[in-house]
């Protein structure tokens, strides 16, 4: 067994690759309405088995730049497109989700405006995003591209599927902000830090990593330099 493996089953017994994606499902399960109508932004391929709701809401859509998402096989309905157009009409879907999209945003404005006229009065905007306050991003922030796609790599991820990272919308004051200019009402804002998924290439690394989530764990007041931030978004109701 190799050391890497020996904390894992050590240190965070019962966690999977993904589970910050799992954890993110079961936030929108427990959000969609029954017979929904859902839009992934940034859908891409559907390469995140843990974002298929096909089946489960009555029709779901996807956008994304990327050509692959209208051969993506967890949509009943795939479009090439910007999440700053959507090309839906008004008030068309109950629940809007993006996993590991918002800090990809150049202008997060425009997207979660957009984002607003598609939804129903009452819908829900749920996002998963890294909180820009927690090592990971800082690191991002003073690196370049390349060497996110080798880390990336490292981690069985397609360089093709790391993209440039923005990080404008991915704090408490930026999405309260966001929110307040463009129809929405924040109804929750969960931090979360789990197992140290970038730092577990070398033993050294995930020491500290573990480490770290030990601090941030022990007590609220360090909760703001958590990884993980799942928000919920309210669009305003008429009256």
């Amino acid at each position: 067994m190799s050391v890497v493996a020996w904390m894992d089953r050590t240190f965070y017994p019962g966690y999977a690759r993904n589970w910050d994606d799992a954890l993110f499902r079961e936030r929108i399960l427990a959000a969609m309405p029954e017979s929904a109508e859902i839009l992934d932004v940034g859908a891409g391929a559907g390469i995140v088995e843990m974002m298929n709701f096909k089946g489960i809401a009555r029709h779901v859509c996807g956008v994304d730049l990327d050509p692959r998402v209208e051969q993506n096989p967890y949509l009943d309905e795939g479009r090439q497109a910007d999440a700053g157009n959507i090309p839906y009409p008004e008030n068309r879907f109950d629940l809007v989700f993006a996993d590991n999209v918002m800090e990809h945003l150049e202008h997060p404005e425009e997207v979660f405006r957009e984002i607003c006229r598609v939804l129903k009065p009452g819908g829900q905007l749920l996002f998963k995003t890294p909180n820009r306050n927690h090592y990971m991003p800082l690191i991002a922030r003073a690196t370049p591209h390349a060497f996110h796609q080798w880390v990336n790599r490292r981690r069985g991820r397609a360089e093709e599927d790391t993209f440039p990272t923005r990080y404008r919308a991915n704090s408490r004051a930026q999405i309260q902000r966001l929110a307040q200019a463009t129809g929405f009402r924040v109804e929750r804002i969960e931090l979360v830090e789990g197992r140290p998924e970038y730092l577990r290439m070398f033993p050294l690394t995930y020491a500290a990593g573990t480490l770290y989530e030990r601090l941030v764990n022990a007590t609220a007041l360090f909760s703001r330099f958590r990884i993980l931030l799942i928000a919920t978004l309210l669009k305003a109701q008429p009256g």
